[in-house]
């Protein structure tokens, strides 16, 4: 990966000028004492993930199900059963039933995006209490990510928790999806790294001649100009922070690792080459180095994409195979490598993996074996921390037109709100009752009543 110059302003809040004036306001929220390391990781499920087979129910719902699912919907036969649960993964997802019977593995039903409590007669009579542009990718992708359901967002939640963190040489968080909205703070921003290659100098050279070592004097004078005034002296030293940034995480994500071992497919012990796999691939080998670092809390932002499958989504009238099943298997083996590696340095209860998306899809398939845009969706928490066997929140009414269908299609109007979801895992992290409304400006909303944050973690 090469670092332009907007890649490198984008990479330097975590030190320099902008972290000066990020010193502004920080509380000790997240001040951990030493040995109690602890990491967040989200997965983001780009293009809105149709997780109703995902997690699918095993009782006198199933039948339900597949009257409602038509073209999608999966045999029971064909399901990843989850031991003493009513409900099972979609068939491609076995890699992650080990981690369910050793009590790693918690589910949540039905999360979404939600700006205040709603039924299904206020969500018909008060369109000023739903979230902003219900079924969009890019405004469900900044409700997810900002946490402002009625609101623009110029910041997300893992950027605004890191704000409140005190400030390291290397940012604690980190990026290996690009630059999102969730990772951009209003004092802090993540180190975006590649899952691929390493970060270079854009027109850096290292092959020694004439003409490329005036080239590579010339990019260093003008990264260390100094006596040029305030600014430049600033953007100066922003700018090789970023180099100093840089040259550590290529020292860490270029090593050889023996966390990377146990990504691989269970079933054939072949290396696991997908996106999320190399992404969460380098995020353990950042836990990894966390001493190194000088890191005693983690945020971490991978995703994976290709989820928003109107036709195609399954493979004909072989419901478990197809498109949506080799993402889901992807994601599953990736998943579970990751734990595992976790557990093998002993951080698997001090780490937390979770997965987001746009939105959830239709319930009913349609007639091109795809589902379409709907709102709320089950998802994955992974981790040793998490309550053993925890089912959250509620399945929605399978029958279309149902007590929780805002449509006849099966678009479910959300149990849980984001709050309560991510609200958990901030609380987890160590953001205090103080400062959680700065993580969540909704935070009011969902903190009294019994809509506090979900219980996904042991007392």
């Amino acid at each position: 990966m090469t670092i332009s110059r907007r890649d490198f302003m984008r990479m330097t809040a975590g030190a320099g000028a902008l972290s000066a004036i990020g010193q502004l306001g920080r509380t000790t929220a997240i001040a951990a004492p030493n040995g109690s390391y602890r990491a967040m990781v989200g997965v983001f499920l780009f293009g809105g993930n149709d997780s109703w087979n995902m997690v699918i129910p095993t009782d006198a719902r199933h039948a339900q199900y597949l009257a409602a699912r038509g073209t999608v919907g999966i045999k029971a036969s064909q399901l990843t059963s989850l031991t003493g649960a009513p409900y099972a993964l979609h068939p491609a997802m076995a890699a992650l039933r080990p981690i369910w019977d050793e009590g790693s593995l918690s589910l949540v039903l039905n999360a979404g995006t939600l700006f205040a409590p709603l039924t299904k007669a206020t969500y018909q009579s008060r369109p000023d209490l739903r979230p902003m542009n219900l079924l969009s990718h890019s405004d469900e992708q900044a409700h997810w990510q900002g946490v402002r359901a009625r609101d623009f967002a110029t910041d997300g939640f893992m950027g605004r928790l890191t704000d409140k963190m005190g400030v390291s040489a290397v940012p604690s968080m980190m990026s290996i999806a690009g630059s999102n909205l969730a990772v951009i703070g209003k004092t802090s921003s993540a180190l975006v790294l590649p899952s691929t290659g390493t970060l270079s100098r854009s027109g850096y050279s290292t092959a020694s001649n004439a003409a490329n070592n005036a080239k590579n004097a010339a990019l260093t004078s003008f990264a260390s100009g100094t006596g040029l005034g305030e600014v430049t002296d600033a953007s100066a030293r922003d700018i090789n922070a970023s180099y100093s940034q840089a040259t550590t995480a290529n020292t860490i994500i270029s090593a050889t690792s023996a966390l990377d071992g146990y990504f691989v497919n269970p079933t054939t012990g072949a290396a696991l080459t997908s996106d999320v796999a190399r992404q969460l691939m380098r995020v353990a080998r950042m836990i990894d180095a966390r001493g190194s670092l000088g890191h005693n809390r983690q945020t971490f932002f991978v995703s994976q994409g290709g989820f928003d499958n109107h036709s195609g989504q399954t493979n004909g009238g072989n419901n478990d195979t197809g498109v949506h099943a080799n993402l889901l298997g992807d994601l599953a083996m990736a998943l579970a490598g990751f734990h595992r590696a976790m557990q093998s340095i002993g951080m698997a209860e001090n780490v937390t993996a979770f997965t987001m998306s746009d939105f959830g899809r239709t319930y009913r398939g349609n007639a091109q074996t795809g589902t379409d845009h709907a709102w709320g969706g089950n998802h994955l928490v992974v981790g040793g921390n998490v309550t053993a066997g925890g089912i959250f929140g509620a399945y929605p009414d399978p029958v279309l037109g149902g007590a929780t269908d805002v449509s006849s299609e099966g678009r479910f109007l959300p149990a849980v709100s984001q709050e309560q979801y991510l609200g958990a895992i901030a609380r987890w992290h160590g953001v205090s009752d103080a400062d959680m409304p700065y993580v969540f400006p909704n935070w009011s909303t969902w903190s009294t009543g019994g809509l506090g944050p979900l219980g996904l973690f042991k007392a």
